[in-house]
């Protein structure tokens, strides 16, 4: 009964740790954008591009701009953004999505042999 009950609590408590609801992804028709932390640790959505027509551009943009920090020195290799109250992750295998920040996260988009960013299994297999 005793061990029943600490497994219990254990879970619920790994449960509770996955949820955050404290940060939400912003709507808008047609707008992508990119989050950024402040100094403040406090979460900032900035508007990357407008007029998207799906979650797929704006995965691409999202990834373009991360490609451009890293050109002038960043260090950081992922970055995340949302379209339309989704949540994307884009770093150096691909744009993940997610309908939560710290929800499963989904292979969306992965990048060929050139650079471009292709639907998973689009790219032939050797």
């Amino acid at each position: 009964m005793r061990l029943a009950l600490v497994a219990l609590i254990f879970g619920s408590a790994l449960a509770l740790a996955g949820c955050d609801h404290s940060i939400e992804a912003p709507g808008g028709a047609g707008l992508c954008w990119h989050m950024a932390t402040g100094p403040d640790g406090k979460v900032k959505w900035n508007q990357l591009a407008r007029n998207q027509p799906d979650l797929e551009h704006c995965a691409a943009q999202l990834d373009q701009m991360r490609l451009r920090f890293m050109g002038l020195g960043s260090m950081q290799t992922h970055v995340t953004g949302a379209f339309q109250t989704q949540f994307l992750f884009a770093g150096p295998e691909g744009v993940y999505t997610s309908q939560t920040y710290k929800g499963y996260r989904y292979l969306l988009m992965v990048h060929s042999g050139d650079g471009r960013l292709v639907k998973p299994g689009a790219m032939p297999v050797d």
